[in-house]
Parts: C-alpha cells; sequence; structure tokens
C-alpha cells in the first residue's frame, strides 16, 4: 500500500517538474530491526524519490553504519537529512507525516533551488551567526502551526551551514518530550539552553535564537 496516495502523487510530481533545479538526496537513517515508523519513513522517501529524477535516497542502518550517522550527527531514528552540495543542517526525527509533510516537501524544493524564503533582513542576520546553533522544533503531525515553525528553522538552516534545524515528533520520542517538558507545540529549543513556545514570525524566531546563542536581538556584531 502506497504512503502518498494518488492524487498527491499527480499533483507532487508536477510540482518537482516545475519547481526542481538542483539534484536534492534525501539520507534516511533506520535499522534491521526497524522501529515503529522507520519502514514508513523510508517507503516515503522511496516514493517521493520516484516522483523525480532530481530526487534521489540513501539508506543507511542506524546501528551498522554508525561511521555514517556520527558523520551526520544522526543520534535517533527515523531520520531524514534533506542534502544538497554540503548541507547537512535540515532534518527530519520522526515520520513526517500529517502537516510535517507539507515542510518536507517545500524544504526539498528550496533545497534544491538552494535559496530560502526568508526576507532580506532575516536572511543577513542569520548568516551573519558565526557561531554552531542547533534548533529543534517538537512537533505533532496534528499540530497546523508547526510546519510553520520547522519551515523557519530549516530556512535558517539553509541560509548558514553553522546552524542545524531538527523537526522531531514529539509522539515518537516521548524520552524527549519529558526531557524538554514538552507540554505544547511547537516547542523550540535552541542550543539546550534556550527554549519557547508558538509558531512566531520569523524575525521573533530568529531573535529567539540569537537569545540561545547568548546574543540579545540587535547585537549580532558580537557574535
Amino acid at each position: 500500500m502506497s504512503v502518498i496516495d494518488e492524487r498527491s502523487r499527480k499533483s507532487l510530481t508536477e510540482l518537482f517538474q516545475k519547481n526542481l533545479v538542483d539534484e536534492v538526496k534525501l539520507i534516511v537513517f533506520t535499522q534491521e530491526f526497524e522501529c515503529g515508523s522507520c519502514k514508513e519513513t523510508r517507503d516515503l522517501v522511496q516514493e517521493l524519490a520516484a516522483l523525480s529524477n532530481k530526487i534521489k535516497y540513501e539508506v543507511y542502518d542506524f546501528q551498522r553504519d554508525g561511521a555514517k550517522a556520527s558523520e551526520l550527527q544522526i543520534d535517533k531514528i527515523p531520520a531524514v537529512v534533506v542534502v544538497v552540495k554540503k548541507l547537512y543542517g535540515i532534518r527530519f526525527f520522526g515520520l513526517p507525516t500529517g502537516y510535517e509533510f507539507l515542510a518536507l516537501v517545500e524544504d526539498i524544493v528550496d533545497v534544491s533551488k538552494s535559496a530560502s524564503r526568508l526576507s532580506d533582513a532575516t536572511r543577513n542576520r542569520v548568516r551573519a551567526v558565526s557561531n554552531p546553533a542547533h534548533i529543534q522544533v517538537f512537533t505533532t503531525p496534528t499540530c497546523p502551526y508547526c510546519p510553520r515553525a520547522v519551515r523557519t528553522a530549516h530556512q535558517l538552516a539553509l541560509e548558514n551551514e553553522l546552524v542545524k534545524a531538527d523537526m522531531v515528533n514529539a509522539v515518537e520520542f516521548p524520552h524527549l518530550t519529558t526531557k524538554y517538558n514538552v507540554m505544547a507545540v511547537p516547542k523550540i529549543v535552541v542550543n539546550e539552553v534556550h527554549e519557547f513556545i508558538g509558531s512566531l514570525p520569523e524575525d521573533q524566531i530568529m531573535d529567539q535564537v540569537m537569545l540561545g546563542l547568548g546574543t540579545p536581538s540587535g547585537s549580532e556584531s558580537r557574535i
């Protein structure tokens, strides 16, 4: 049984044909004794790749291919990394289903174009960041506000290779929801030291990222 229905496959084929520029690679991490959603995640990526000759995919076993997992800093599965050239900062942990599927599709388009949809002001701010930033966006498949937060975080990562931005499906990683006290989504954690809740406008998310880097808004020149 297909993960993507026939109607969606047709519209996605047209979307990719019209918008993809450079080849995009989807790197998937599962394991031999697969987790609850690993197979569905792998199947989803395979079906997406079948819709365009500009989408390729690689599947790695989280245990057997530990060196590759370490290289890409993958510490849980299922994981999907959206790659073009040497960009490794756009990641999905957990099945990107429900509302998050749209985020994955839009990420593929943006990465293929090597261009985000951020404003010039936000783009300039994130490009000026010179310290590593790790953004975790906790989501649920039924949250209509979560994809916007995920997309903003992923676009920040697209603009600066020092930024790593993760969608984390809170349902699939209960130990992390406990660790980070996720009571509402989207919940965003920056560098383990700063957190906030809500799908804020991109400039406000950038402000919060700067706080996570220890730099108040308006003080970027000191980064």
